[in-house]
């Protein structure tokens, strides 16, 4: 087995044992790191921090660990554009929270992973960068807006990257690149600036080649606890492929969820067929809040992001999502209203069955372009259709997981959505084990 081969905790061990050194783990990284260049995963490369940083590592549960963090979170010293032409030349002073709590684990930031503008949509193809291609097939994308972190741990250049999920953001490039995206309950790794929101719907979090790597990473800097290796009780499991509203569903994505649902009740768990718990109007209420999101993310950017930021230079899908907000401000309030009233809906739901399990997305990775951003209504509409399960576990703060349970016959990665109720993050990760060794 190659270094590129490791998750995240056989490295750190490896490490820890002596069988070899954290400098011989980041040059390897770097070399891989250069190799896959033309993935445009990779925004901003900081080698040489890493290799200053060996010298004061911490001894955490991930200690020498290679990884990238999101460009929408900033490093001290480490340029971040958050996916924007708008952000100009900009050398981060200080480091994010989060980032700091990272980087204690132990892990090597070897720089900053691509996302789209301000994470807004669910590829990762700013007009002003080249896309990040799916390493499973070049052509096609890698999701958004975590998209940089789900190609460079597909690809092998390093075992756990930091993502953002604040509507499927690390799920749907998980389920893409055929990789591990978990999404904690609100309150355990919340965006900093989500708090401040009227709907929290951001969280930190990773994408992963093993299970483990997540669990490691979460008890290590969410304060998850510990995770048996399976269920303790046979779980009530409603699954289902349709999507809210009806839009049209690839056949393997069905029949990945079918194998997973079978898979489930071979184990012993009670799996019923259902049909999708959720109306299209959830989805419609988020985008609506979205557009909402995008207006005070640019309006105030001169503060939060840094006061050279241009609001001039985003894109049209940026500019859309503000426009359309501003036309019609009391229903996008409305609209928020009842995101905030969604939990109670969600906790309603949860009350006949302890799971969920359906698509992640309604199709495998879509061609580039498919999701361009230079056309408003085109991607409004086809974002719709495509990232219509993950959302709702954001607006009801909920955990959830994508696995990649499933391929089509051209070898495209299809991920599996599991969601549970919220606070019960260690049932969804019990299950996720059995399912995915």
């Amino acid at each position: 087995m190659t270094m590129a081969s490791w998750d995240a905790v056989e490295t750190a061990d490896r490490i820890r044992r002596g069988d070899v050194t954290a400098g011989e783990v980041l040059e390897a990284a770097i070399a891989r790191a250069e190799a896959a260049a033309q993935l445009g995963a990779v925004v901003v490369a900081s080698f040489d921090r890493a290799r200053a940083g060996l010298a004061q590592l911490p001894a955490g549960a991930l200690s020498g660990v290679p990884t990238f963090v999101k460009d929408l979170s900033q490093v001290r010293g480490v340029p971040t554009a958050w996916g924007s032409a708008g952000s100009g030349a900009f050398v981060s002073r200080r480091s994010d929270p989060f980032v700091k709590r990272f980087e204690r684990t132990g892990v090597v930031v070897l720089g900053k992973s691509a996302t789209p503008e301000l994470g807004l949509t669910a590829t990762t193809e700013p007009l002003f960068a080249p896309p990040t291609r799916n390493p499973r097939d070049p052509s096609r994308s890698s999701g958004g807006s975590s998209g940089g972190a789900g190609a460079l741990v597909a690809a092998g250049v390093v075992p756990i990257a930091h993502g953002s999920d604040g509507g499927g953001s690390v799920r749907i490039p998980a389920a893409c690149c055929g990789v591990v995206g978990f999404k904690p309950s609100r309150g355990r790794l919340d965006m900093e600036g989500s708090r401040l929101l009227p709907v929290n719907v951001a969280c930190h979090g990773v994408l992963t080649r093993s299970l483990r790597d997540t669990i490691v990473f979460h008890q290590a800097i969410a304060g998850l606890g510990e995770v048996a290796g399976a269920p303790a009780r046979p779980l009530r499991i409603g699954a289902f492929a349709d999507a809210p509203g009806g839009t049209p569903v690839d056949p393997d994505v069905r029949a990945a969820v079918a194998a997973a649902a079978k898979q489930c009740a071979a184990l012993g768990h009670e799996v019923s067929e259902i049909s999708c718990p959720f109306d299209e109007s959830v989805m419609d209420d988020f985008l609506a809040y979205w557009g909402f999101v995008a207006w005070i993310q640019v309006r105030s950017a001169r503060v939060t992001i840094h006061r050279g930021f241009d609001p001039t230079r985003v894109e049209p899908w940026t500019a859309g999502l503000i426009d359309t907000f501003k036309r019609d401000r009391r229903a996008v309030l409305a609209a928020i209203r009842r995101l905030r009233r969604f939990a109670r809906s969600y906790a309603r739901v949860m009350e006949r069955c302890d799971i969920l399990l359906s698509p992640t997305t309604a199709h495998p990775a879509p061609p580039l372009g498919h999701l361009a951003t230079d056309r408003f209504a085109t991607h409004f509409e086809r974002l719709r259709a495509y990232a219509a399960f993950t959302p709702m576990a954001n607006a009801a703060g909920a955990p959830a997981i994508s696995l990649p349970l499933g391929a089509t016959a051209a070898g495209l990665p299809i991920g599996v959505h599991l969601a549970a109720r919220r606070g019960d993050d260690r049932t969804l990760l019990e299950l996720a084990q059995v399912l995915y060794a």
